[in-house]
């Protein structure tokens, strides 16, 4: 399924593009996500969904099919498994950025793919969570942004013009395989799909609420 979104911050393009393009900045903003660790350009981690009482731990990774500087344009591959072995889950997701009057717009679109437990709510439902979780997303964002332009305006490096520049030569990483960083994150609380979609996911089970009641009522005469 393909989702579209769009939101704006309060914050030049140059400056909401080097945060979108920061994994390790940006994952604590994403709901329910949690960066585990990084070897060379891929990032690994988890997501946590919780649909009433079903809880399920995607684990996975994430690394950029493509990367505009210039053009402001961005796509992330992420795939997905469930711990359990439940389903799994695969997006392919491209952030777009256009200066503003008042910031930036970032449009997201992302070509969803999701198995198991929590596809049975289809495209419908998927699409107002990701409205919601994309509003969370927006309004951490934006406060990352305030934290992010503090950090530049008090922080700018002083350039020490008598200074030597090293060499070019070989680290004690050339020509090694690229390590694997652990990421020292915090717990992250799982998404809560019925909190996040509300009352359209309750529309939509409204059917098989009453079908259950039927059945318990029947039993209940039965007996």
């Amino acid at each position: 399924m393909e989702l579209n979104n769009d939101f704006e911050v309060a914050a030049p393009i140059d400056l909401v593009w080097s945060v979108l393009t920061d994994v390790e900045r940006i994952a604590p903003c994403l709901p329910g996500a949690q960066l585990l660790e990084v070897e060379g350009d891929e990032f690994r981690g988890v997501v946590k969904v919780k649909v009433g009482p079903i809880t399920a731990q995607y684990k996975g990774a994430a690394s950029f099919l493509e990367r505009d500087d210039v053009g402001y344009r961005a796509v992330l591959r992420a795939e997905g498994r469930d711990t359990r072995g439940a389903g799994n889950a695969a997006a392919n997701i491209t952030a777009e950025l256009e200066a503003t009057d008042v910031g930036t717009k970032v449009t997201v679109t992302t070509d969803l793919t999701v198995t198991g437990k929590v596809a049975q709510f289809g495209r419908g439902v998927m699409a107002d969570v990701s409205k919601k979780l994309m509003g969370q997303f927006a309004d951490n964002l934006g406060e990352l942004m305030v934290a992010s332009g503090d950090e530049v305006a008090t922080d700018a490096p002083v350039v020490d013009a008598d200074a030597e520049t090293p060499a070019d030569g070989p680290t004690d990483n050339d020509g090694d395989a690229p390590t694997i960083r652990v990421v020292d994150a915090p717990e992250v609380e799982a998404i809560d799909l019925f909190g996040a979609a509300g009352a359209p996911i309750l529309k939509r089970l409204v059917p098989v609420l009453v079908a259950v009641a039927v059945v318990v009522v029947i039993i209940l005469v039965l007996r």
